[in-house]
């Protein structure tokens, strides 16, 4: 079913997207719309207060292993998202992903298949994939 609304997803913007078919407009909208999602989380923080960063330098122990590394790093997020800002953030990120969608068709790209080819790439690697 998830294959589906995501090819759909991807054949709606195709059939949508009439304005900025070139290859130079999709990135930058793409580049934007990303530094949009990005603004918009530092309002979050700056503007709105839902959500506090307090960020410092991660220290974990020599010879951690991987499980003990995943509950010592932090996020650095402090709160949660108050629903206007949750709602805003929501909204770029369906901006990007629309522009994503948009270079994926134009370079004859499956978005789907793309998710599935990643997830198979993260769970062979597992653990070692450490992004």
């Amino acid at each position: 079913m998830k294959d589906i609304m995501v090819d759909q997803f991807q054949f709606t913007v195709g059939e949508l997207l009439v304005r900025n078919k070139s290859i130079l407009d999709l990135i930058t909208k793409f580049q934007d719309s990303n530094g949009r999602v990005n603004r918009e989380i530092v309002k979050a923080v700056t503007q709105c207060g839902c959500v506090k960063i307090n960020a410092k330098k991660q220290v974990y122990p020599d010879g951690a292993d991987f499980d003990e590394l995943r509950t010592l790093m932090e996020t650095h997020l402090e709160g949660t998202l108050c629903e206007n800002c949750r709602d805003l953030i929501e909204k770029d990120i369906g901006r990007n992903m629309f522009y994503l969608a948009s270079i994926c068709n134009t370079l004859d790209l499956n978005l789907y298949d793309i998710i599935i080819k990643e997830l198979d790439r993260i769970k062979m690697l597992g653990k070692y994939n450490l992004r």
